[in-house]
């Protein structure tokens, strides 16, 4: 039971992130296409939502920054990553200048 509720938290840890990053990425569609939108009605002047679209762009770059960071991580610690992400190796204490 230990092992299942681990991996549920496991899986909540990215999915979370990745909705914050969907959602962000929704906000800043929409701002966009509301001002593109006011455009054509001349009823109106068109005004960008820059507090909307910060917020998104907010949610957008923790989302895939985190989601991004964690499989970078785990590429790091199973060796999958190009030799210059791998990480440095120490010398022995035997190995040093005395």
């Amino acid at each position: 039971m230990k092992l299942v509720v681990q991996r549920l938290i496991a899986i909540l840890l990215l999915v979370v992130p990745g909705f914050a990053a969907t959602y962000g990425f929704l906000e800043m569609k929409d701002v966009v296409f509301d001002y593109m939108a006011a455009h054509g009605d001349d009823a109106s002047s068109p005004v960008f939502d820059w507090l909307r679209f910060v917020w998104g762009l907010i949610l957008f770059v923790f989302g895939v920054g985190f989601v991004g960071g964690w499989i970078f991580y785990r590429d790091r610690k199973r060796n999958y990553v190009a030799p210059r992400f791998r990480e440095k190796k120490k010398p022995a204490p035997s190995e040093k200048n005395e």
